[in-house]
């Protein structure tokens, strides 16, 4: 429990920063998701990439698409969608203030970005509709019905909905008030609430209640969880993790180890197209 005590008292300058530095990413618009990991030697921008473009490649992202990028961190997606998509309509949402007045330095062409919540899409007020949205490794940290309700009013029908989220898996019902227990706090320490998540039914059911169809849900937790925390434990031997931050990352990586290796708690990749 010493390790869970730990990371409920990690306070970066914001709860969802992350050292991206100390991650192994140097770029000024560095990534900042937990990454798919193809092979032990992948650095962690290659993973991070790769989450993206799995994200992207399950919506069949065009460069003629107009999309908006939902919790952006500090820009490397954006100029990912930028560069390799070739993506010329480009609008984000980010809740950090840094990270926000970083990109906005960039001065990136086609490209506008807002500092708010994503779950206030409707305040903001987006100059239109969307094709695609995107959210990486972002949107479990909200309730899905309000995710959906807010991203339902800026898509366009027939538009397509891509993003990462928690789902818990049937062994969960199995579990008694102490395990369950052990699980919300756990949970909540990665500002994460366990009653938020849904088993697929549930999460498929939720989806199809807010007008959408084509549902995929996708189990990454072996590439992501896993992933992620063996990266962190190879990188260990050779990366002294300094600081909160460096406490941040360690904490995460053993939730991640816990949450994969016992199963209750999957990481899956959800996609969807907007009914008419």
């Amino acid at each position: 429990m010493k390790w869970l005590q730990a990371f409920k008292f990690v306070t970066p300058k914001h709860k969802y920063a992350i050292d991206a530095k100390a991650l192994g990413d140097d770029a000024e618009c560095a990534w900042s998701n937990l990454g798919y990991w193809n092979h032990a030697d992948d650095s962690y921008p290659e993973a991070c990439r790769q989450l993206a473009d799995h994200l992207a490649d399950i919506i069949h992202l065009t460069s003629n698409d107009k999309l908006l990028d939902l919790g952006c961190g500090q820009g490397a997606s954006v100029l990912h969608w930028k560069n390799y998509y070739k993506i010329q309509n480009i609008t984000a949402v980010e809740l950090q203030v840094a990270c926000v007045a970083k990109i906005q330095q960039k001065q990136i062409d086609h490209f506008n970005i807002y500092c708010g919540s994503f779950l206030n899409l409707k305040q903001i007020q987006l100059n239109s509709q969307f094709d695609v949205i995107l959210c990486i490794d972002a949107a479990y940290h909200s309730p899905l019905h309000l995710f959906l309700e807010s991203v339902s009013f800026v898509l366009k029908p027939e538009g397509r909905l891509a993003f990462h989220t928690l789902m818990l898996s049937e062994k969960f019902s199995q579990l008694n008030v102490l395990q369950q227990a052990k699980y919300r706090f756990l949970l909540k320490c990665a500002d994460v609430q366990l009653a938020d998540l849904m088993s697929k039914p549930k999460l498929a059911q939720c989806l199809s209640h807010h007008a959408y169809d084509h549902i995929q849900i996708e189990d990454l937790s072996e590439p992501v969880l896993n992933g992620f925390s063996k990266y962190i434990q190879a990188r260990k031997q050779h990366t002294a993790f300094k600081g909160l931050d460096g406490v941040k990352i360690e904490m995460t990586a053993k939730l991640c180890k816990t949450l994969y290796e016992e199963g209750i708690v999957r990481y899956v990749q959800v996609s969807a197209k907007k009914q008419l």
